[in-house]
Formats: structure tokens, C-alpha cells, sequence
């Protein structure tokens, strides 16, 4: 099971990209339909540009982000921008997995599953909520 990898080097972009793609493949099936279409991005961390954008001072604050136009805040009338992408960040994920000691795959799944709520315009709140039912 995913949950069970064990890692003896620290896991690469790949390996959690395809933990990503894991835990995008066991949500419902409803909210896989939505998110279709919206790129899984996995980078080493935010750049310099990302981080003025949203007030913070260091890479290691951002595990994850949501590139794009919330569903809520669409019209079929906007011009089409840039594809919607779910950003991770491997390093700081793997600093809180070392911090935390949480299971990576659940890890990489609470961002994703964090960054898709923002992709439907979800609260914190209520992501917290989704997240404590599923």
C-alpha cells in the first residue's frame, strides 16, 4: 500500500508525484471529475516570487498552493488564462514528515486534498471538516 513505502534516501519529486496521483485516484469519483484538467505540479519549493505574493518570508512555511481560479469564482465568459495547477513542495512536505512523523503518503494527501478544497473555494474550515469525515 502506499502508506507502507519506506524510504532509505530522501523520496524525489517523483515519488511524490506519483503519491499525488495515488491520492488523487482514491477521492470520490465526483471530485476527481471536477479537479479534471487542473495539473498536479510537484516543485522543490516556492520560489521568491510566490513567497512576496503571499506574505511569507521562508520556503519552508509552504507545503502547498492553488494555481489558478477558484469554481466558485469562474464564468463561462472568462477568458481562458493559464491551466489551474495544484502545487506541492517537496522539500518543506518532507520537513514536516520528519518534524511530524506522519505517514508521507497521508501527508501528501492532506496537501492535496487541502489545495483541492481551495480549488472549490473551500474555507480552511471546511476542508478540515471534509478531511475528518473521509
Amino acid at each position: 500500500m502506499a502508506g507502507e513505502m519506506r524510504h532509505s534516501t530522501p523520496p524525489t519529486i517523483e515519488d511524490i508525484v506519483r503519491m499525488a496521483e495515488q491520492a488523487l485516484a482514491a477521492i470520490p469519483p465526483e471530485l476527481r471529475e471536477m479537479v479534471r484538467g487542473c495539473a498536479i505540479v510537484v516543485e522543490e519549493e516556492a520560489d521568491a516570487e510566490t513567497l512576496a505574493e503571499l506574505g511569507l518570508d521562508s520556503p519552508w512555511e509552504l507545503t502547498g498552493l492553488y494555481r489558478g481560479t477558484p469554481l466558485t469564482a469562474k464564468s463561462v465568459m472568462d477568458v481562458p488564462q493559464a491551466p489551474d495547477a495544484i502545487l506541492l513542495f517537496r522539500r518543506p512536505i518532507l520537513l514536516e514528515w520528519i518534524e511530524t512523523g506522519e505517514d508521507l503518503f497521508r501527508l501528501v494527501r492532506h496537501v492535496l486534498i487541502h489545495e483541492i478544497g481551495h480549488h472549490f473555494g473551500l474555507t480552511d474550515q471546511d476542508i478540515a471538516r471534509l478531511e475528518a469525515e473521509g
